[in-house]
């Protein structure tokens, strides 16, 4: 049983916005949140106790934002790379994957490319974007090109400057995956990608995670936790997915609760709640959530409760532990130490 604390931790920065993402790159943290058509990026140059004043980036058309669905960011050691679901009807009428770059940590940015190659295929407005120091990056999509919900994907290897063309990463042979739960991307030290997914098998809707050593074929998805959801709807929950020493570590709703899996234990209950996220820095595995009474944090089998709110995102550091979240309009983000 994981116990539970209060934690009165420091309050670093509050915007108006929602559905906030944060992404580390050595000594810095980048925060992207989204209110309207406006995607605001800010940085952190000290574990994200301090931002600056965020950046704006005007999305072209109606941009996706709520239940996951808004900007992902990422960062290489050359590129801050924000990406966002947008069309020109929007409300999942029609939608790219739009990219957006900056080789001067925020400053300037280049206009918007799609990543999709079929104009319209993300207009569900769900994605994922990972990215390794050295310029690997892949973002992945529910994409609807054909009938039926696919997972598909992209890669860069130059820093988010060029892009492979549309990979299909999977396509279920019930027609169909999970409709509306986001995927999931990490990149290992050794360049092997993992894509997460909800799946959908004969109404069955359990998590699957595809494997890639080069971001471009992938293995036959395997299924994730040892029971079975059995549901005749879309959850709108699609987890986390991270590396840590041992191989991957992912982190998933099923039913009423959260559970944790990797490589050697199939899976393990954290709490109960939606919205999982979790991190890895070296040992240290961090998981947080949204429970019935607000965003909590694991670390050590501790359960902390942040405050009110929901859809966290998560980073571990050194010496601390990034939580943002979204509650009543606000982005809060707090610096848990270790």
């Amino acid at each position: 049983m994981v116990g539970f604390s209060i934690l009165l931790a420091a309050v670093t920065i509050a915007f108006p916005g929602a559905q906030p993402q944060l992404a580390a790159a050595g000594n810095r943290l980048y925060l992207v949140f989204g209110q309207g058509n406006v995607i605001s990026v800010a940085e952190s140059t000290n574990g994200g106790e301090t931002f600056g004043t965020p950046s704006p980036l005007h999305v072209p058309g109606k941009m996706s934002l709520g239940m996951r669905r808004g900007p992902r960011i990422a960062a290489t050691s050359n590129a801050v790379l924000v990406a966002a679901v947008a069309g020109a009807q929007g409300g999942g009428a029609d939608g790219d994957v739009l990219l957006f770059r900056s080789t001067d940590r925020g400053r300037t940015w280049t206009a918007p490319v799609a990543v999709n190659d079929v104009p319209g295929s993300a207009r569900e407005g769900l994605h994922a974007l990972a990215a390794t120091p050295s310029g690997l990056v892949v973002v992945a999509w529910l994409d609807l090109r054909e009938k039926g919900t696919r997972i598909y994907a992209a890669v860069s290897r130059d820093h988010g400057a060029r892009w492979t063309p549309d990979t299909l990463v999977y396509a279920s042979p019930s027609g169909a995956v999970c409709e509306c739960c986001h995927p999931s991307v990490a990149i290992g030290a050794d360049g092997r990608v993992v894509i997460m997914f909800r799946n959908n098998l004969a109404g069955q809707r359990d998590m699957y995670l595809a494997e890639s050593k080069d971001g471009v074929t992938f293995s036959p998805a395997r299924k994730l936790g040892t029971n079975s959801w059995t549901l005749n709807a879309c959850p709108m929950d699609g987890g986390a997915v991270a590396f840590n020493a041992e191989g991957v570590v992912s982190t998933w709703r099923r039913e009423g609760d959260v559970f944790l899996a990797t490589d050697r234990v199939p899976e393990r209950r954290v709490g109960a709640g939606r919205d999982p996220v979790v991190a890895q820095f070296q040992n240290h595995q961090d998981v947080a959530w949204s429970a019935p009474d607000g965003v909590v944090l694991e670390r050590g089998g501790v359960a902390r409760r942040l405050g009110p709110g929901r859809f966290p995102s998560i980073v571990s550091l050194r010496s601390s532990t990034v939580v943002a979240w979204e509650h009543d309009g606000q982005v809060t983000v707090s610096v848990v130490p270790r």
